[in-house]
């Protein structure tokens, strides 16, 4: 009897959700344990008149979310996510973090025996006693195995296949080469690692460093104000992860998922573009966020939210100054100058 091969899915087709589907479509094709189609699960809309799935499976693009680039052909468009993941083995989480718990209410007793999945998602929720990762919410209420996939990728740049890393969190010495092999391209590197609450970790709160960098760029500072923010959050990033995980290397925030990441969203990512925005026009971030993102989701904002009410019930908020800031001008209506309160001698 033959081997049974690894049939992959993707919940969420976004910006980054269709170009990790144009790598993954591409990928299967060469892998002989993998099966050809992929499957992609897309929030059905309009777009000039023709269903959003009717495009991407006729023209092979998805015009809202990544013009430009074609996707493969065996990437197929599903509007249902029952459907998507019918029979799927390998489940690619790949949208906004607010919308997993009712995806997985959607799926859950559905997925195939055997399944495992893996988070492309940066974001945190709120717990009790703490802060929940993606990955945790996946596995509890799907009941799979899961990793994570966290680096310096922003989508528009790797579609055009423009050389980055990556980094794969994965516990299973036996998946984890499956996953490499999903994923990696000449131009799309990959490294793997145990360490997956670090590299989630990395994942969601560099997002809160680059607002800060954002307000800083609405200020008209400079590349040494950047530097300095850089470097305080990373300093922030790894004590949080510290004092509330276990396990965490520190070896980690030196790969792809961590200060390659970190540098990459504090000068090009949608978090800082939108912070940016908030210190020059005044606007509510919710209003910036429906203008200048196409549909996408700020996630900066919220993790620095979850993370402010973990920290305000330890009361360790202020042991935190640059996450505190971020926080107080996102929610406390604070200037974006203060942006840089408490930090003088901060980590030095």
């Amino acid at each position: 009897m033959a081997e049974r091969k690894w049939k992959v899915c993707l919940i969420g087709s976004g910006n980054w959700g269709s170009a990790i589907a144009k790598i993954v479509g591409e990928n299967v094709q060469h892998h002989g344990d993998f099966e050809n189609e992929v499957n992609m699960w897309v929030f059905e809309e309009q777009v000039d008149g023709r269903n959003l799935t009717d495009i991407i499976n006729t023209d092979h693009e998805n015009v809202k979310y990544l013009p430009g680039i074609k996707l493969p052909s065996n990437v197929r468009a599903v509007p249902n996510v029952v459907d998507a993941i019918k029979d799927a083995t390998i489940i690619v989480f790949v949208l906004p973090h607010q919308f997993v718990k009712r995806i997985c209410s959607q799926i859950a007793g559905k997925v195939a025996p055997g399944a495992v999945a893996i988070s492309l998602i940066k974001g945190v929720d709120e717990a009790k006693g703490g802060l929940e990762l993606t990955s945790t919410v996946i596995e509890r209420e799907l009941g799979l195995e899961v990793a994570v996939l966290m680096g310096a990728n922003i989508a528009n740049e790797v579609a055009k296949e423009q050389f980055c890393e990556t980094t794969i969190g994965c516990r299973s010495d036996v998946l984890g080469p499956v996953l490499k092999r999903a994923f990696e391209t000449p131009y799309f590197r990959v490294a793997l690692t145990h360490d997956v609450y670090t590299v989630e970790l990395c994942g969601a709160l560099k997002n809160i460093v680059a607002c800060a960098a954002g307000f800083a760029d609405g200020l008209g500072f400079g590349s040494n104000t950047k530097a300095a923010i850089i470097r305080i959050g990373m300093m922030e990033m790894i004590e949080f992860a510290r004092m509330f995980y276990e396990g965490v290397r520190d070896v980690t925030f030196f790969q792809s998922c961590g200060v390659a990441d970190l540098i990459t969203t504090c000068y090009g990512g949608r978090n800082r573009k939108v912070s940016e925005a908030l210190v020059k026009t005044g606007k509510p971030l919710d209003e910036l966020e429906k203008e200048m993102l196409g549909g996408q989701k700020l996630q900066g904002p919220p993790t620095a939210l979850e993370v402010h009410k973990l920290l305000a019930e330890k009361n360790i908020v202020d042991k935190f100054p640059l996450f505190r800031n971020v926080h107080n001008i996102c929610y406390n209506n604070a200037p974006g100058s203060s942006v840089l309160t408490g930090l003088v001698g901060s980590r030095l």
